[in-house]
């Protein structure tokens, strides 16, 4: 038995102690993370999988992962010694339906009631009663038998660098409030880091790639209080803080505050777990909403946005060292691995001004493993980059004034027709969509078919979105806008001016190659004439500053506009990044600059 199986074994002597029939094991913690800090991986010790998406459920004889198409081969390989089954989220049931179909009636399914969002809750809660199951929100059980469990973190919590905020924390509290009233509630709970991170200006290291912080925030018309760890507050953060107005207490002080509350109270049920809720006196009514914040901070401000492009021209800076240090290495046949990849990246991004780190860990997959979209490369699995074929690099890097995200494909020895159409295609889709012109609040999941035109007339598909949000010095993924046709066209959903969105089409042949060209774009107004009969429109400009490798073009395959398109880019690319680049870096930027 290996110790996964060995530690499933365990969690159903506890599932049996408890009297439940399934256990659900999914990828979040009390404030519903996208990337957790190791404290709340229960579903990667249970398994194995360490993908930052997927949901564990196991029952007295079945434990199966459910995984998106992103993850399916990389799931498929990690699980393999594990006993766990992959169930493909979009090809087999969803698991709230293979539980309700598989437990017999009366059955009690448990998941962790911090570990759950009120969404959720409500969703599994519908499925399972209608075949007279039951879904119990308890303590962890993970926590029973998990006997070196790491700590929660404890790094410092400090200030964002004033020179970098783009509008001041007592200023966005207002605007907030503003909302909340609007909505008609009298308070406000906040448990999700990047909008508390945003709203207080404060800034932590709690989650790896994301500078955020443990913490919940409960705000009505005149009061706001933190919950976190004081301890972690440096001066300047304490300072901050009460020029703000914005008092403090313990983390787990937000139960008992909670339980003083009388109105409304508004709250996020995607980004709240359950166990909170669980504190409320019956006499708080509840408005449920997206949080004001999100959409706030999503729309960045003109002092925001000129600190992001300059953030973008020190990125750009950096790939050109790298690139050329790469070329140089490949043409002297220096051995490299996938594993050197984000070496070099952080080399040169970390001397660059403002550097803190990675934005996400990086993706360098070399041929087969560039068809996974969510490669990693380890010390215990990854390749030699030799011989022939595509070497795919996805890398970010979190500066005090943005946040960057860039995905690049580049030739290894000769690329083939097959590799260069496939590329082609993949630019054809990435160029209509930094080209769309669309009308102000347009739902973000519809720009999608924009993307998608020109691979679909190919018969070709992607199983990824398009494009996600990005934040300011925050997480690389940022709602509430997503470009996906899969999406739900729902109204938060809207594109409005202000919003940096990733543009990233792929191609992924597996066993073969993956192909995604990936800039961020930032939704801007465009000028029109006085008379706006149709009213505001919208149209993206390209804050990435680095050549796309036109060694892997089939140029026959771009049109006039197409080919203009991405000459006026490398142009722009070029006249801004020269000056700033000398020896070799220049003499790459000039040469992958050069018109087609």
């Amino acid at each position: 038995m290996n110790i996964f199986a060995k530690r499933i074994a365990a969690l159903r002597a506890q599932m049996q102690t408890h009297g439940l029939a399934a256990w659900i094991a999914p990828t979040a913690d009390p404030h519903l993370s996208e990337y957790l800090p190791e404290h709340w991986q229960s579903r990667r010790w249970l398994c194995g999988f360490s993908g930052s998406a997927g949901t564990l459920v196991i029952t007295a004889d079945h434990a199966g992962l459910w995984a998106d198409s992103r993850y399916w081969e990389q799931a498929a390989a990690q699980l393999a010694e594990s006993g766990v089954v992959l169930h493909k989220i979009g090809a087999d049931d969803d698991y709230p339906e293979w539980l309700a179909a598989h437990l017999p009636a009366g059955a009690r399914a448990g998941v962790a009631a911090d570990m759950v969002s009120r969404r959720d809750e409500a969703r599994l809660a519908r499925v399972l009663r209608g075949k007279n199951q039951y879904l119990c929100c308890v303590a962890d059980l993970t926590g029973a038998v998990w006997h070196d469990r790491p700590a929660l973190p404890a790094t410092a919590v400090y200030p964002h660098p004033a020179e970098f905020c783009g509008e001041s924390a007592s200023a966005k509290l207002a605007r907030v409030r503003q909302a909340v009233r609007e909505a008609g509630a009298d308070t406000h709970l906040l448990s999700s880091l990047d909008d508390i991170a945003w709203l207080t200006n404060l800034r932590g290291s709690d989650v790896p790639h994301n500078p955020v912080f443990l913490a919940h925030l409960l705000l009505d018309g005149g009061h706001a209080c933190l919950f976190t760890d004081e301890s972690r507050l440096n001066e300047a953060a304490r300072r901050s803080l009460n020029e703000a107005g914005i008092a403090t207490a313990p983390y787990e002080a937000v139960a008992a505050a909670l339980g003083k509350l009388h109105g409304t109270l508004l709250l996020n049920p995607a980004k709240t777990a359950v166990s909170l809720l669980r504190h409320l006196p019956e006499r708080v009514n509840i408005c449920e909403q997206t949080n004001p914040s999100t959409l706030f901070k999503a729309r960045k401000n003109e002092a925001e946005c000129a600190h992001i492009r300059a953030a973008m021209l020190q990125d750009g800076i950096a790939l050109c060292g790298f690139f050329a240090e790469l070329e140089h290495k490949l043409a002297a046949q220096t051995p490299l691995t996938e594993l050197d990849i984000d070496t070099m990246l952080i080399a040169h991004r970390s001397r660059r001004p403002h550097y803190v780190s990675t934005s996400f860990d990086t993706i360098a997959g070399f041929n087969a493993n560039g068809a996974l979209p969510h490669y990693r490369a380890t010390a215990e699995a990854h390749s030699a980059i030799t011989g022939n074929g595509l070497l795919l690099i996805d890398s970010g890097a979190q500066y005090l004034n943005g946040t960057t995200d860039i995905t690049r494909v580049v030739p290894i020895g000769t690329p083939d027709a097959a590799q260069r159409r496939d590329f082609t295609l993949v630019l054809k889709s990435h160029i209509a969509l930094a080209r769309a012109v669309f009308p102000a609040g347009t739902p973000a999941p519809v720009l999608d078919g924009i993307c998608r035109q020109a691979m679909w007339q190919a018969h070709c598909d992607y199983g990824h979105g398009t494009g996600h949000g990005v934040g300011y010095f925050l997480n690389v993924h940022e709602g509430p806008q997503v470009i996906a046709c899969r999406a739900a066209a729902n109204p938060h959903h809207a594109m409005q001016a202000g919003m940096l969105t990733s543009n990233e089409p792929g191609l992924y042949r597996s066993g073969q190659w993956g192909i995604r060209i990936e800039n961020l774009i930032l939704a801007q107004a465009v000028a029109q004439p006085q008379e706006h009969a149709f009213g505001e429109f919208l149209q993206f400009e390209t804050l990435t500053l680095c050549p796309i490798d036109t060694r892997l073009l089939a140029p026959e395959l771009l049109d006039d506009t197409e080919r203009g398109w991405l000459n006026a880019y490398h142009a722009r690319v070029r006249d801004t990044l020269a000056p700033h680049t000398e020896g070799a870096a220049r003499d790459w930027l000039l040469r992958r600059t050069e018109a087609v």
